[in-house]
């Protein structure tokens, strides 16, 4: 609900897309809020490659971390680490290494402290309900029902001899590199699973089981996450008969571990996850695929469900594009106003945002199964390349594809198109450099940190209004989601203020007035503004 009385001083502050800034201090000097998080979701394999092999790793994400932390980013989320023969490191042949292109459990060791030692976090996706036929359960109890991995997969028929296949009914993968591999389906029924996966949770949280976490993850994004498994009908009460209980034995021996659903079905606010599977986020993908549309009516609805069905004590990952979504850039056309309207939703409207690597520079790309065939390149074009130069060739440049196929042919990767740091980075007009202000604008208003959502009426289509509210404060925040120059008076009927309020400018050169209750203003294409209620 809206806080009855929010009064007194109506503060301006604009964010005008095409215009330069004000801020009143260095974006190194904004002093962090209490609880604050940006999350970059990376695929490592992707970012920066630190050994000249083209393949992203751990020693190359270390050497970046400065980037990171000058972005303004506080936490990192990163695909699966472990043994794979697939690029993208779903589908595991062994859960407890790393894969050796990423490089050695040092490497991994010195990464997670050198992001702690920043008052960074870091987090790991884990999918651990399927193997390959490399994984020693498979190798061991195929055609063997004496085996002691018998009860760890599930298989079908006599003699274990039919593997039960993943989702979609896949019983094999090829990868992009035309190595092909069988898969098949963990028994999430079985104790054993269950403990192991506790046991294997448990390592990586704390590797030296010191208690101390310094070398551990802070948390894990759970893949593919069901409470009936691919609605097999095999394995049902998933939520409350192994994932709560697990969850709520790591939470035993480190309380401030993070868990994150990533809900299988795109179209669930998440509640039951909440309610039973014990997560403490989900991705909140219904708003995303909303916010695309630039559809007014489309956002605030999202919005609203997106955040009323959130328990206070849990979040909603806030985000625009992801490893299995099409780039927003692609799905914006590259429109400048679009990719900016874009960011400002990603971090004023609420919850956690994450960033999806190589978003911050408008990076393009979009994939999809089928698109080149039975492989698992077809997701290739939206996990290309982060490009760090203006040249596609260069040092670090994470290029593990190249010369492989179509996903390459046909690459998103163009030289001096300026979609690249190199080009971005000192361009004060750069897309890079709206993320960069807009995370730090973020970091200066506790309140669109942790503030509550709650849409607000105005006359305009083509306007999208809300309030962030806490107790007796609020924002406001107005977005132009077209072209157009528009008008628009915004209902704040249900926030008490003064009337004939005045108004000062603290960022951008938007003109407001307030009077009996109505919030006037004219807002440039794409133009986003952001007042103040003290």
């Amino acid at each position: 609900m809206i806080p009855k009385k929010i009064t007194t001083t109506l503060v301006l502050s604009a964010v005008l897309l095409g215009q330069a800034c004000n801020v009143n201090r260095p974006t190194s000097e904004v002093r962090r809020s209490p609880g604050s998080e940006v999350i970059y979701h990376v695929v490592q394999r992707s970012f920066y490659d630190s050994n000249g092999d083209l393949h992203g790793d751990l020693k190359g994400l270390t050497e970046k971390l400065d980037y990171l932390q000058d972005l303004g980013i506080t936490s990192i989320l990163l695909l699966p680490l472990y043994q794979s023969v697939f690029y993208h490191n779903y589908f595991a042949g062994n859960f407890e290494k790393i894969d050796p292109k990423f490089g050695s459990m040092e490497d991994y060791l010195t990464l997670v402290k050198s992001v702690h030692q920043r008052g960074m976090k870091i987090y790991m996706d884990m999918e651990t309900q399927y193997v390959t036929e490399d994984h020693l359960w498979y190798k061991d109890a195929y055609q063997n029902p004496k085996s002691e991995y018998s009860d760890y997969l599930v298989f079908n028929g006599p003699g274990n001899t039919k593997p039960e296949p993943i989702v979609y009914n896949l019983d094999k993968l090829e990868g992009y590199n035309k190595t092909v591999r069988k898969i098949t389906t963990v028994n999430l029924n079985s104790k054993k699973v269950l403990e192991y996966n506790y046991t294997l949770f448990h390592h990586w949280m704390d590797p030296n089981h010191d208690g101390k976490f310094d070398d551990g993850v802070d948390g894990f994004r759970l893949d593919h996450m069901m409470d009936d498994l691919d609605l097999k009908g095999k394995f049902k009460d998933l939520f409350t008969k192994f994932w709560s209980p697990m969850i709520s034995r790591l939470k035993q021996i480190n309380p401030k571990l993070i868990i994150i659903a990533e809900q299988a079905n795109w179209g669930s606010f998440g509640a039951e996850y909440f309610a039973k599977g014990g997560v403490d986020r989900v991705f909140a993908f219904r708003l995303m695929m909303a916010i695309a549309t630039f559809n007014k009516n489309k956002i605030a609805l999202m919005a609203d469900s997106t955040f009323l069905l959130t328990p206070k004590n849990k979040q909603q990952i806030v985000f625009l594009e992801n490893h299995d979504t099409k780039r927003f850039s692609s799905a914006v056309s590259q429109d400048p106003g679009k990719l900016r309207v874009g960011a400002a939703l990603n971090l004023l409207l609420g919850g956690i945002p994450a960033i999806y690597y190589g978003q911050e520079l408008g990076m393009t790309g979009s994939g999809g199964f089928g698109k080149f065939g039975n492989s698992d390149g077809n997701d290739i074009p939206q996990r290309e390349a982060f490009r760090w130069y203006k040249e596609v060739e260069g040092k670090g440049m994470a290029l593990w594809y190249k010369d492989t196929g179509p996903w390459w042919d046909q690459t998103s990767l163009k030289s001096n198109d300026g979609v690249s740091l190199e080009e971005q980075q000192n361009d004060p007009s750069s897309l890079w450099n709206f993320y960069k202000k807009m995370i730090a604008f973020r970091e200066s208003q506790p309140l669109l940190i942790s503030g509550a959502y709650q849409t607000l009426k105005n006359d305009n289509d083509n306007v999208l209004s809300f309030l962030r509210y806490e107790n007796d404060q609020g924002i406001v925040v107005v977005v132009n989601l077209s072209d157009a120059n528009q008008t628009v008076n915004v209902d704040l009927s249900r926030i008490k203020v003064s009337p004939d309020t005045g108004s000062d400018q603290l960022w951008g050169d938007a003109k407001a007035t307030v009077s009996a209750n109505i919030l006037s203003t004219d807002l440039k294409g794409y133009g986003i503004a952001v007042w103040r209620m003290r």
